[in-house]
């Protein structure tokens, strides 16, 4: 994966949702996500093992047929 330098770290990689990678090894790709209210991260796959945590607001992730809805806080 390559990707241009910036301040911030931060790169976009869709209108209203920006992207740092934190870590990344051969399996596995820990991102992190900022993304503006009412945005829309596409239905998308990965090869590898995906690792997150949400700071705030809200997220729902599907895994399969499988939906969430994650707050922070929750367990």
């Amino acid at each position: 994966m390559f990707s241009h330098h910036t301040k911030t770290g931060y790169r976009e990689s869709l209108p209203g949702i920006r992207q740092k990678t934190l870590v990344f090894g051969e399996h596995t790709l820990m991102t992190e996500f900022r993304l503006d209210m009412g945005s829309n991260l596409p239905t998308h796959t990965h090869p590898h093992e995906q690792t997150g945590y949400l700071v705030s607001g809200h997220i729902t992730l599907r895994i399969g047929e499988k939906e969430s809805e994650i707050r922070p806080g929750d367990r």
